[in-house]
């Protein structure tokens, strides 16, 4: 605009810039936050702004749809007040602009606001220096090879310079711009695909530019042996290790992630867990909503050393794997008092960590079979684990729990069976369950006494 460059990454939601962010790279300088004038703030919005909060990002909000019939720009006002985002119209900090991506009204307003930011905020770099920036993707391409789209944050990135991303090295041999024209330099700010890799960098690496490729080579291996010895411990925060880093001065904030099966439990939860936080340390609430735990859950979870807390809901099958690989600690209630009192023991150093809950396997409800005499027989296709006769099980229903029973029978064709294993289907019968639905998840599990050790 007017001789000044904006480079926008377009962002899919919100996961993208987060995940990143998780990974040690702050890509974005400002987030421009959508919202139509018709619809108003939903619930993706609003972890799109704790999302921003959590990056410590600037926002500025672009109410769009402002020519559509039934537009209603002072409510989604009132509604970003009500999630902590002040507009400056009403004596707030974050700029509020009304567009027309339709008509194109108010996008000039939107540019020269998101310039005017920049400016108050100093977001200069210097070019005249080796360049440094983040890949935000990367690919094997069956035509060029390794292709890594960079954004470079700050110095000169030009063709033959030796570079290292995260494991990665190589040499650049050619540079394209956003326009698809090769470019033989790309300053800050500047988006280029890059080729010349040794093997793909990952999407968040933070890339430099090093004096020579032996040097190059030698960074990369010792990053390898660090991660090596390091393992995956992503810094994740546990319940169980709360005390020990509030002792030692390591933190001062037990940051929460609730998810709930339904708003009132939500808001219950969050009232009664933000009141738990005392001198030494506070009780921030990062994130609540409705519905199952998420990838985008687990993702925020890792961005701020946060700790899930489901009440009544469980997480999807992805969002089980990535908790799993970034060791983000779930905990699941179904009593308000029992999470209020973890919380507790767990800043004031009491919680003893007795047993854990071991998921052994799920199962899909496919089929009902309703048999006189004996009630409904669940068909389901076991999607995990195994199967067990006598083990616990919940009832997960829509990503919320309907009840915690046991498996009391379980079958394969005529006969009675211990236990099934993935990919078997199986007839179950819950304990004192009869209201089971096709597509009902069935996860059972046991619970595990830990080694006093």
């Amino acid at each position: 605009l007017k001789g000044s460059p904006i480079t926008f990454l377009d962002t899919p939601g919100h996961e993208a810039f987060t995940s990143m962010r998780a990974r040690g790279a702050q890509v974005t300088d400002i987030a421009v936050l959508v919202v139509a004038a018709d619809d108003g703030i939903m619930p993706q919005t609003i972890e799109a702004i704790n999302h921003a909060r959590q990056a410590e990002v600037p926002i500025i909000v672009a109410v769009n749809k402002i020519d559509k019939t039934g537009a209603n720009p002072d409510q989604v006002l009132h509604q970003l007040t009500e999630q902590g985002v002040l507009p400056e119209e009403w004596g707030g900090e974050t700029p509020v602009v009304r567009v027309s991506a339709k008509t194109g009204e108010g996008v000039e307003s939107l540019l020269e606001n998101i310039l005017i930011m920049a400016e108050m905020r100093e977001l200069k770099a210097n070019p005249d220096r080796p360049a440094r920036g983040t890949i935000i993707e990367a690919r094997l391409d069956k035509g060029i090879g390794k292709v890594a789209t960079i954004l470079v944050q700050t110095g000169t990135l030009r063709i033959g310079d030796n570079v290292v991303a995260g494991i990665s090295t190589g040499k650049i041999r050619a540079m394209i711009d956003d326009k698809g024209k090769q470019v033989r330099k790309a300053g800050p700010s500047t988006p280029v695909s890059v080729t010349g890799w040794d093997e793909v960098p990952e999407a968040g690496d933070i890339i430099d530019v090093v004096a020579d490729e032996k040097f190059a080579r030698e960074l990369a291996e010792e990053r390898k042996l660090r991660l090596a010895t390091k393992g995956d411990d992503s810094g994740s925060v546990s319940l169980n290790d709360l005390f020990d880093k509030i002792k030692k001065g390591e933190l001062k904030s037990v940051k929460l992630i609730i998810k709930a099966d339904v708003q009132g439990s939500l808001e219950a939860v969050k009232q009664s867990l933000s009141k738990l936080g005392n001198d030494e340390v506070d009780i921030d609430i990062v994130h609540g909503a409705v519905g199952a735990i998420k990838e985008s859950d687990v993702n925020l979870a890792d961005t701020a050393k946060a700790i899930i807390i489901g009440f009544n809901v469980r997480p999807d099958a992805n969002a089980k794997i990535l908790a799993a690989q970034k060791k983000i600690d779930i905990r699941y209630y179904e009593i308000i008092y029992n999470a209020i009192e973890d919380i507790e023991k767990a800043v004031k150093g009491m919680l003893e960590p007795k047993f854990k809950e071991v998921v052994l396997g799920t199962a899909e409800i496919r089929e009902l079979f309703r048999i006189s005499g004996v009630g409904v027989i669940a068909g389901c296709h076991v999607t995990d684990g195994k199967i067990v006769r006598g083990a616990q099980a919940r009832l997960i229903r829509n990503g919320a729990v309907e009840i915690t029973s046991e498996i009391a029978s379980l079958r394969h064709g005529k006969d009675d069976v211990k236990e099934i294993a993935k990919n078997f289907d199986c007839g179950i019968m819950l304990q004192n369950y009869q209201d089971v639905k096709v597509g009902d998840i069935i996860e059972a599990f046991r619970m595990e006494k830990l080694d006093e050790d």
